[in-house]
């Protein structure tokens, strides 16, 4: 039996982000990943002979620089390439594009409102307001509102302070966006339905709420939170894709003595007079350690393990009732060309290097969304499509190209049964459908695809019904209440067990920031000598 400081378990990127900083402080770290690779979501994998795929998260932007500045994560091989705009492709030969440049970008809304473009700019200062405000809060620890120590008043103040100098007429401004619908702010701004449309992509991606469901606002805000190279709001590619990310930190971590284990699938989590000790494999290995830090979402970690003195039944009710939707599949398709998508000019727009939307106006989001909530995927759904060997040579041999599609909705369980092979075809067959309208020809470029259902997702990845996110970005699981009441400074149900995965604050997306903010607090307890 081998003891150690730390034993996180998952090596997704919030348990390497955790691992990196602790093992960075000295400590003895071991990481268990129950894959035969490590990345979680955050993985690149040749399923097809050439070509590199993106096979879950496919963009990178929310990755807090802090990060990769302190563990320094370009010595390790990151490089994030900015793309420059998007497309709404629509299928009559028309699109809309966003672009970094301003004065191009105003031009470009203008072809279909001169109002719109005129309102865009409060749009963005809007969306700036709110991305100044929540970015000081996305690597601390939630205060606990009903706490009287120095550490959590403090924590208030602050919160205070930055909510203070809104002044009263933003604060209240912000109070009504955190908790409106994305289509009621976008109807507010703009009165076209192209643009309208495009705007509100962000608003539904990887969340099981609609473009007019109260809360949908914030995940537009969240995906805004993001920036590359400075670039606030700014997208781009992770060169060799995600796995990159994760090979980076799992290298970072390496560097201060960190030891990684693929195929070790934790079972049990091992209490000792009511504290959290160490882990058992299902193969029977155990590993010891001062502090368990779990990767797993929230209901896993509680109900998903096994844990030899049983927790209490009301905790995990509420581990149940935690929030987890999935609403997002996936697929990864290698093309032996480029497409031609209808009214673009590839040679003349770099808007194409970029996200390449179907998403022609707020109904039609609505309408999608009506699908999912009746247990079927949608029939005309959603579609981020991104190329990103336009810009990355490595991800697919010369002359030919890989293509990642996000499409929303897709629900976890269908209204007839479970998702079985021939509905998980029939499913990727309604995407090729609806890209073949938009890029006629299509179908003839593919070489291989990959189709996963938020099942496959869960099932193999390990995100509890596939959600991107491991739990709903709602205003009843943010901050001090995300997971839940009581847990939300990274602290588990036992002493010695934390959780450091997207479950926390500051929730999803490939951030890092809750392995950051739960090793923070990790080597506080020892530094307070609460892990003996």
């Amino acid at each position: 039996m081998e003891q150690f400081d730390a034993v996180v378990l998952g090596a997704g990127h919030n348990g390497l982000t955790a691992a990196a900083y602790l093992a960075r402080a000295g400590l003895k770290v071991m990481v268990l990943e129950r894959r035969h690779l490590i990345g979680g979501a955050a993985v690149s994998e040749e399923l097809f002979p050439g070509f590199t795929y993106s096979t879950c998260s496919y963009v990178c932007s929310l990755l807090r620089p802090e990060i990769m500045r302190e563990l320094d994560l370009p010595r390790h091989g990151l490089q994030v390439v900015p793309y420059e705009g998007s497309l709404n492709v629509l299928t009559n030969g028309e699109y809309l594009a966003s672009y970094n440049n301003h004065d191009r970008q105003m031009r470009e809304i203008r072809r279909f409102s001169k109002r719109d473009a005129e309102a865009y700019d409060r749009f963005a200062l809007a969306i700036q307001r709110q991305c100044r405000l929540i970015k000081p809060m996305l690597l601390m620890t939630p205060p606990d509102p009903t706490s009287l120590k120095p550490r959590d008043l403090r924590g208030l103040a602050k919160m205070a302070g930055i909510f203070g100098e809104l002044g009263e007429e933003q604060l209240y401004e912000t109070m009504r966006f955190w908790t409106m619908s994305c289509g009621d702010f976008l109807d507010e701004h703009f009165e076209t339905d192209v643009v309208k449309g495009h705007m509100a992509g962000s608003s539904i991606i990887g969340t099981a709420l609609g473009p007019y469901s109260p809360g949908s606002a914030y995940v537009l805000l969240h995906h805004y939170m993001g920036e590359v190279d400075g670039s606030i709001g700014a997208w781009g590619y992770a060169r060799g894709g995600m796995g990159a990310i994760s090979k980076a930190l799992a290298s970072a971590a390496q560097a201060h003595g960190c030891q990684i284990r693929t195929n070790a699938e934790v079972a049990h989590v091992i209490v000792k007079e009511g504290r959290a000790v160490g882990v058992a494999l299902k193969s029977g290995e155990e590993f010891y350690g001062r502090a368990i830090v779990s990767n797993l979402d929230f209901r896993r970690s509680i109900n998903g393990l096994e844990w030899t003195e049983p927790l209490d039944p009301a905790l995990k009710k509420k581990a149940a009732d935690f929030k987890i939707r999935g609403s997002s599949g996936k697929l990864n398709i290698a093309l032996d060309g480029l497409p031609n998508f209808v009214g673009i000019d590839r040679a003349r727009n770099p808007a194409l290097c970029g996200d390449i939307h179907y998403s022609p106006s707020l109904d039609y989001l609505e309408r999608a969304y009506d699908d999912w909530k009746y247990g079927h995927w949608s029939r005309k759904p959603y579609l981020d499509i991104l190329i990103p060997s336009l810009i990355d040579p490595t991800m697919a041999p010369e002359g030919k190209h890989y293509m990642s599609v996000f499409v929303q909705y897709v629900p976890p369980t269908l209204h007839d049964g479970p998702w079985t092979p021939a509905k998980r075809d029939a499913f990727g067959e309604t995407v090729i459908d609806l890209i073949e309208q938009m890029a006629p020809g299509f179908r003839n470029l593919i070489l291989h695809k990959q189709v996963r259902s938020p099942w496959d997702i869960e099932n193999e990845v390990g995100l509890t019904e596939g959600n991107i996110f491991q739990g709903e970005l709602t205003l009843d699981q943010l901050m001090f209440n995300r997971p839940i009441p009581g847990m939300a400074q990274y602290r588990g149900p036992r002493p010695g067990f934390y959780l450091c995965g997207s479950s926390t604050h500051p929730g999803g997306g490939v951030m890092g920031a809750p392995g950051h903010n739960a090793a923070r607090e990790i080597l506080l307890d020892f530094k307070a000598r609460k892990l003996a």
